[in-house]
């Protein structure tokens, strides 16, 4: 069977925003083993986490599948991944609060940095920004455009989520760490979190950003 011009294009950028996924989780969460590591915990570098190397972060359903499932089965919408969480042990009690804020906040950190070299290698090379993407009648000026911007939203939704003050997101230990949530606050949330995300991303909102 031969598919249409219209399937092989929803293939190749599908194919192309889940590539930039694996990217983009991998290095959130070599952010977080990173400054772990520069912290002095040695359980990241234990486990093989302190590597660019995006697939040593990959989780096979959190990054890969259900990512895919959305991609391809829900043309349009933006996708939600997450990648395997990196373990860290604290291990000073007299820094423990920073380090855990640090670290914490490197991932979503990394989003940002890798969002502002999209926009750096758009400036650099010159890229007409007004180039309509979902125009890009396939120019390589205009593909480039299209690239670029899906890296930049990819990113800057991935560290305004994970700010969101619910466990297992990286919100929600900064919050617990700055003494706005009780310890008792962030065991309750734990045990109601995944309903509360559920219905959070299935928000009019929510869901009008993420296909904007």
């Amino acid at each position: 069977m031969e598919l249409s011009p219209e399937t092989i294009d929803h293939i190749r950028w599908g194919s192309l925003q889940l590539i930039l996924l694996i990217v983009s989780v991998g290095l959130h969460e070599f952010g977080h083993a990173w400054v772990a590591d520069l912290r002095g915990d040695p359980l990241p570098r234990a486990q093989g986490r302190v590597t660019l190397n995006p697939l040593a972060h990959a989780d096979m359903i959190g990054t890969i599948l259900i990512p895919a499932v959305m991609v391809f089965l829900s043309p349009g919408f933006g996708i939600i991944g997450w990648g395997k969480p990196v373990q860290i042990s604290l291990m000073n009690p007299k820094t423990r609060r920073l380090d855990d804020i640090l670290i914490t906040l490197a991932g979503p950190a990394m989003n940002i940095v890798l969002c502002l070299a999209f926009v750096i290698i758009g400036v650099v090379g010159g890229l007409n920004p007004n180039i309509n993407p979902s125009l890009s009648g396939g120019t390589p000026s205009a593909t480039m455009v299209q690239f670029l911007y899906m890296g930049i939203f990819l990113n800057v939704s991935l560290a305004i989520f994970n700010l969101i003050p619910l466990p297992p997101l990286d919100g929600s230990r900064i919050f617990l760490r700055l003494g706005i949530y009780t310890e008792e606050v962030f065991e309750s949330l734990t045990r109601w979190s995944f309903i509360i995300l559920i219905i959070l991303i299935n928000l009019p909102f929510f869901r009008e950003f993420m296909v904007s």
